[in-house]
C-alpha cells in the first residue's frame, strides 16, 4: 500500500496544483447528480404511492399536489443542470491536467541524462506521453469520483432510512459500503496483473510494428522479416489474452453486484413492510424507503470500470511518478578564465547508472580562438568530454569553467517542420537576412532557393525530402546562428562524401574565426584543422600535443583518411 501511495501522490498532487478548484467542482456536481437523482426517485414513489391511497379516501379533497409535484420538477431540473455541469467540469479539469502531466513529462525526459537514456528505447517517451497519460484519467473520473460519490449516496441513504429506523439505516448502509467497495477491490486485486499484461502487451506490439514498418527494408535484408511478424503477433496474443482474463473479472464483478443489490433490495422490501405492518411508517413513507435503498446502490456500479482499470492505472503511476519529482537544477558551469575557452581540473565524470567512470582525473584547458581535437578509439570518452563541457553530463569530481557552448552532435536531429521551423530552432529572433546569411554560409542557400517555397519547404520526418549533404549543411546553418565563443563538434562530417565533407570543413573554419573548437573525431580531415590534438583512452587524456610537434604529425597519421 505504501508503493502505491508513494507513485500516486506526485500524480494527486500534480492533479491539485493544475486543476483544484474544477476538480472539487467536478466532485461537488456529480455528488449533486446523484444526490439529486436519489432523491427525485423517492420523492416521486412517495407521491404516487399517497396520490392512489389520497384517491382512495375522503382525504383527496384536502391532499396537496402541487408542493410535491414542484419538488419533483424541481428535483428533475437540478438532477439535469448538475449532470451537465459535472461533465463539463470534470472533463474540462481532467483534460488540463492531462495536458500539464505531459507537459511535465516531456520536461523531465528533455534533461540530459533522461534525453540520453531516450536514445536506446525512443518508443518510451511516446508511450509514456500517450497510452499511460490516457490511462491517468481513469484516477480522477472513474475512481476518485465515483467511490467518493458512492460513500456519500450511501451515508444519505443511511440517514433518509435510519429516519424510519436507526437499525434498518445503519445495516444498510454498513452493507453497502462493505459490499460495494468491497467487490471493486477484490475484482481490482484481481485484474491488476492481467490489466498490467495487457499495457505492457500493447506497448509491444505498438513497438514492434513500428519497427516493422520503419525497419522493413533492413529486416528483409536481413531475411528477419518473418521473425518480426512472429513478433508482432505474440505481442497481440498476449494482450488478447489478458483481454480475455479481463473480461471475466468484469463478467464475475457484474454478477457480484447483480447479486448484492437483489439480497439488498430484497432485505429492505422486508424491512420496510415489516416497519409499515407495524404501523411505523406510512405505505406513502415505505415506498420512499425501497426507491432510496434502490437508487443508493447504482452509483456503486460506476466503480466497476475503474476496478478493472486500477491496475492500468497504478502501473501508469508507477512509470511517470519518477519523472514527476521535483528536479534539482544542475548549478550551471562556472565562467571561464580570462583569456581561455575552459579548463577542467582533476575532472572525473560517470554516466547515469553506471559504475564505470566516463572520464577520470582530466586535466585540459583551451585558450580563446584555439582549435582542439580529441581523438581515440569508440568509447575512449570522446563524446563524454563533449558533454561534460556542454553541461549535459555533470562532473562528479573536480571543477569545471568553460564559456557558453554550441554543441553539434554526430547525428543531424531535424524535424517534420519547414525549413524555416528548423532553423528557429537555434535562434527564435533571427531576421529573414540572418537565415539566408546562414544558409550561405553553410553552403545551401541555392538549394533552398531552387525549392518550390523556398525556406518554407516542409521537411518529412527526420528532415525526409534533403540528402544526407544537405541535412548536415542545415545542421551546420544551425550552428552558425548560434553565437557563442565555444563550438563543439562530435565528428562533424561523419558519413559524408569526401568533396562534401571538405567544403563542410572549409566554411565551418572561415565562420569559426575568433570562436574556440573542440572537435571530437577519428577523421584525419577533421583533425587537421586543429592547432592542438589530444589523445584519449579509457577516460583519460595521455598525450597532448601543438601542431607543428612531431607528436602532432604522428597523432594525424593515426587517424582514418579522407
Amino acid at each position: 500500500m505504501s508503493r502505491f501511495s508513494a507513485d500516486l501522490k506526485p500524480i494527486l498532487r500534480l492533479f491539485l496544483a493544475e486543476r483544484r478548484r474544477g476538480l472539487l467542482l467536478g466532485a461537488a456536481l456529480a455528488a449533486a447528480t446523484v444526490t439529486a437523482g436519489i432523491a427525485l426517485l423517492g420523492l416521486s414513489g412517495w407521491f404516487i404511492t399517497a396520490t392512489s391511497l389520497a384517491g382512495l379516501s375522503a382525504a383527496a379533497i384536502t391532499f396537496d399536489v402541487f408542493a410535491p409535484s414542484a419538488g419533483i420538477r424541481l428535483l428533475a431540473i437540478v438532477r439535469t443542470a448538475a449532470r451537465y455541469g459535472e461533465r463539463l467540469a470534470t472533463h474540462d479539469a481532467t483534460l488540463g491536467v492531462l495536458a500539464a502531466l505531459r507537459e511535465r513529462l516531456f520536461r523531465g525526459f528533455a534533461e540530459p541524462g533522461a534525453a540520453r537514456a531516450l536514445l536506446h528505447r525512443p518508443a518510451r517517451l511516446l508511450f509514456r506521453l500517450t497510452a499511460d497519460i490516457d490511462a491517468l484519467d481513469s484516477l480522477y473520473l472513474r475512481i476518485l469520483v465515483p467511490a467518493a460519490v458512492a460513500i456519500g449516496a450511501a451515508l444519505a441513504a443511511s440517514v433518509v432510512l435510519g429516519l424510519m429506523h436507526p437499525l434498518f439505516g445503519l445495516c444498510f448502509g454498513l452493507f453497502l459500503i462493505s459490499a460495494g467497495l468491497g467487490l471493486p477491490m477484490i475484482a481490482g486485486r484481481a485484474a491488476r496483473k492481467p490489466a498490467r499484461r495487457r499495457a505492457h502487451g500493447i506497448e509491444a506490439l505498438r513497438s514492434r510494428t513500428i519497427d516493422l514498418v520503419a525497419g522493413q527494408t533492413d529486416l528483409l535484408m536481413a531475411g528477419r522479416l518473418a521473425a518480426q511478424r512472429e513478433a508482432i503477433a505474440a505481442a497481440d496474443h498476449c494482450a488478447a489474452r489478458a483481454d480475455d482474463r479481463l473480461n471475466c473479472v468484469e463478467a464475475g464483478l457484474t454478477f457480484g453486484f447483480g447479486l448484492v443489490s437483489t439480497l439488498l433490495l430484497t432485505a429492505s422490501l422486508l424491512a420496510v413492510a415489516a416497519l409499515a405492518e407495524t404501523k411505523a411508517i406510512t405505505a406513502p413513507v415505505a415506498a420512499l424507503g425501497l426507491l432510496v435503498a434502490f437508487a443508493a446502490t447504482e452509483p456503486f456500479a460506476a466503480l466497476r470500470r475503474g476496478a478493472l482499470e486500477l491496475g492500468r492505472t497504478l502501473l501508469a503511476a508507477r512509470r511517470i511518478a519518477p519523472r514527476l519529482a521535483t528536479v534539482v537544477a544542475q548549478e550551471p558551469l562556472a565562467a571561464a578564465l580570462p583569456g581561455y575557452a575552459f579548463s577542467l581540473t582533476q575532472v572525473s565524470a560517470f554516466h547515469e547508472n553506471s559504475n564505470a567512470p566516463a572520464l577520470q582525473g582530466i586535466e585540459l584547458a583551451l585558450q580563446q580562438g584555439e582549435r582542439l581535437a580529441v581523438i581515440g578509439s569508440s568509447g575512449a570518452g570522446k563524446s563524454s568530454l563533449l558533454a561534460v563541457l556542454s553541461g549535459e553530463l555533470p562532473a562528479r569530481a573536480g571543477s569545471v569553467a568553460a564559456a557558453r557552448t554550441t554543441l553539434l552532435t554526430q547525428r543531424t536531429e531535424l524535424f517534420e517542420d519547414s525549413l524555416r521551423g528548423n532553423l528557429l530552432l537555434a535562434s527564435p529572433d533571427a531576421s529573414e537576412v540572418r537565415f539566408r546569411e546562414a544558409l550561405a554560409a553553410a553552403g545551401l542557400l541555392a538549394d533552398v532557393e531552387a525549392m518550390p517555397r523556398g525556406i518554407d519547404t516542409p521537411l518529412g520526418e527526420g528532415g525526409l525530402g534533403l540528402s544526407g549533404g544537405q541535412s548536415r549543411r542545415l545542421a551546420l546553418a544551425r550552428l552558425f546562428l548560434r553565437d557563442t565563443p565555444l563550438w563543439l563538434l562530435d565528428e562533424p562530417t561523419e558519413g559524408l562524401d569526401g568533396v562534401t565533407a571538405r567544403d563542410v570543413l572549409s566554411r565551418l573554419s572561415a565562420m569559426a574565426t575568433g570562436r574556440s573548437l573542440v572537435i571530437a573525431t577519428h577523421i584525419r580531415r577533421e583533425a587537421a584543422i586543429a592547432d592542438r590534438i589530444a589523445v584519449i583512452e579509457g577516460g583519460r587524456i595521455i598525450e597532448v600535443s601543438r601542431r607543428g610537434e612531431a607528436a602532432f604529425e604522428k597523432a594525424l597519421d593515426r587517424l582514418r583518411p579522407d
